[in-house]
């Protein structure tokens, strides 16, 4: 244990004995000074205590002052005193605002993200202060590894992202679930506080402006999400929006310099560190969406928009350029995250690049592994539609050096973002077509990582691209059956409200059952873990995914990746092109490229 576990419980009982009986069903909205790590390693135990009261948190750490930060003040108290009755310009122009989304989703619900937190805390030199004074609990927490894990935070932030001075930079985090929440190791959890301090520390060192955050997360995509997350997202793709051309949005316009929505600061790069569960359903995005500006599309989501990646369906209508690039990671434990993101991106570039070549020449590729215990891993997938249509691989798993990707702007004159993963490491393409048989014996992503056993896998049939589940462990299967009625009911929300286009929604009815991903992994420092992140790495492993595709006509509400271990199923894997000529990535488990 790289933490102490007994200090941590301590920590955590004292928070909960000075909550107990206040914070029940209600939100802790925390705000820490990035300079005060006394205050950034107390949020874990803290966290923990609120979340076994059953209550919320919603978390920012900030680098000086915080423009968001004041506006999200200034509309809480504009809501105030629009309860007190007070006519004023500012909660004239809010009311206008909620009676123009009541009048567009018949409903009443939207005031209720206006309430402002019931308890709020400041960080300040001895303890937080606020609604109630807390002392700092951090006496857990030792640092492990920690000048290397700041050397692997400058090889991300200068080779992948290529992080300039001045840039704005959001990291986002986990905090701590309840016991009984949490599937994956508390260590690894704790360990991640120090990989986003060791990213924010790096990039202040770059002269970026550094930002953090994190609030409760929520363990069904359909649940109602927190209410200041959901105020915090609503007033982003509002303001984007603005100057859209239908009510609800002039409407805002107004609001907008009242509550300084105007004075907003936009991040050009995103770092998030995921742990199980989602942020939960946002009100404006799934009853309104946020319209393209030529109102041929819309967006579920103000990060969605913001990014603009290639992969959307959106992105062929939207006329704005990408306003970020973003980049994700686990709650993987420090030692795995240093020995697979501190390596030469160049090299696995290069690697993925030759793959890519190769299998873009291919018309279909098969993959043929060994039988174990009457087992076989049988596959074709088809890269080659109607009309000669052509589904090709991505290799840029580890480029987010700009916010507009370059290389396909060249090829198709669109200016999508850039989107990647830490560690990195695969090609990957979505298939035309993907029929036969396939034994996932090592890992899924679900709403977190579950590691799958080899004695009893995941064995899943597909016919003309539609996957049906064989066999597997109930936990998974049961899991996976809950995840898929929840997706449905969230579809169906969205194309009753018609916060998307028609041909969205049938899209991802169409799609919902579908095989969105086939990849082959590369990176040579991944090993073994709990984590689909990094095992969807591992040289020589490959992975399918469930559900959504990378194209877009490809999308649906959920993708679900499962890595199979190719050298372990002996696996042949080569490329048919249009001659049948053979072209090997992998045999018998290994690398001929």
């Amino acid at each position: 244990m790289k933490y102490n576990k007994r200090k941590f419980n301590s920590n955590v009982n004292y928070y909960e004995k000075q909550l107990k009986g206040k914070i029940e069903n209600k939100i802790l909205f925390v705000v820490c000074d990035l300079k005060n790590e006394k205050s950034f390693y107390s949020l874990a135990p803290l966290s923990r205590a609120v979340h076994n009261l059953n209550a919320d948190m919603h978390v920012v750490v900030k680098n000086e002052k915080s423009q968001n930060l004041e506006i999200l003040k200034n509309i809480w108290q504009a809501y105030d005193d629009l309860k007190k009755g007070l006519k004023t310009n500012k909660t004239k122009a809010l009311d206008s605002f909620i009676k123009e989304v009541n009048r567009r989703t018949k409903t009443k619900a939207f005031k209720d993200i206006f309430k402002k937190p019931e308890f709020f805390i400041e960080s300040g030199k001895n303890g937080f202060k606020g609604t109630i004074d807390l002392g700092y609990k951090y006496d857990w927490h030792k640092k492990y590894r920690w000048n290397e894990l700041v050397e692997t935070a400058k090889t991300i932030l200068k080779k992948g992202y290529d992080l300039k001075k001045n840039e704005r930079i959001g990291i986002t985090f986990e905090l701590i679930p309840k016991k009984e929440d949490l599937e994956l190791p508390l260590n690894d959890y704790l360990g991640s506080y120090d990989i986003a301090m060791a990213m924010a520390f790096q990039a202040k060192k770059m002269k970026a402006d550094v930002s953090l955050g994190a609030s409760t997360n929520r363990f069904s995509m359909v649940a109602k999400s927190m209410r200041t997350v959901d105020l915090k997202s609503t007033l982003t793709g509002c303001e984007i929006d603005k100057n859209v051309d239908e009510a609800v949005f002039k409407k805002f316009k107004k609001l907008s310099p009242l509550i300084e929505s105007n004075k907003m600061e936009f991040v050009d790069a995103g770092f998030g560190i995921h742990g199980k569960g989602y942020s939960g359903k946002m009100f404006f995005g799934e009853n309104i969406g946020y319209p393209t500006l030529n109102k041929k599309s819309r967006w579920m989501s103000p990060g969605q928009m913001m990014l603009k990646d290639r992969y959307e369906a959106q992105t062929k209508y939207e006329s704005r350029d990408p306003m970020m690039r973003y980049a994700m990671t686990e709650t993987l434990p420090i030692d795995i995250f240093i020995e697979t993101c501190n390596v030469n991106y160049e090299t696995i570039r290069k690697r993925s690049s030759k793959i890519k070549s190769i299998l873009d020449k291919c018309e279909k590729i098969r993959v043929i592994g060994k039988e174990i215990k009457g087992l076989k891993t049988d596959i074709t997938v088809h890269l080659v539609g109607e009309k000669n249509k052509r589904r090709y691989f991505i290799a840029s798993d580890s480029d987010v050096t700009s916010k507009i990707d370059k290389q396909y702007y060249k090829e198709t004159g669109l200016k999508t973002g850039l989107y990647a993963n830490f560690p990195s490491g695969e090609v990957f393409v979505t298939p035309e077509k993907l029929e036969g048989l396939f034994v996932g014996d090592v890992v899924i992503n679900i709403d977190q990582s579950y590691r799958l056993d080899k004695g009893k896998p995941l064995v899943i049939k597909v016919k003309d691209n539609i996957y049906r589940i064989i066999d597997g462990p109930k936990n998974i299967v049961d899991k996976i059956k809950k995840q898929k009625k929840d997706v449905i009911k969230k579809i169906k929300g969205i194309e009753k409200n018609k916060a998307l286009p028609k041909s969205m929604t049938d899209m991802y009815k169409r799609c919902f059952n579908y095989i969105g991903e086939f990849a082959v992994n590369l990176n040579p420092h991944a090993k073994l873990s709990d984590y689909l992140i990094v095992n969807e790495k591992i040289a020589r492993m490959i992975h399918i995914a469930l559900g959504m595709g990378f194209d877009p006509d490809r999308k649906t509400l959920y993708h679900w990746d499962i890595v199979i271990n190719s050298p372990k199923q002996k696996m042949d894997i080569y490329g048919l092109d249009k001659d049948n000529k053979m072209h090997w990535i992998i045999k018998k488990g290994k690398f001929v490229v």
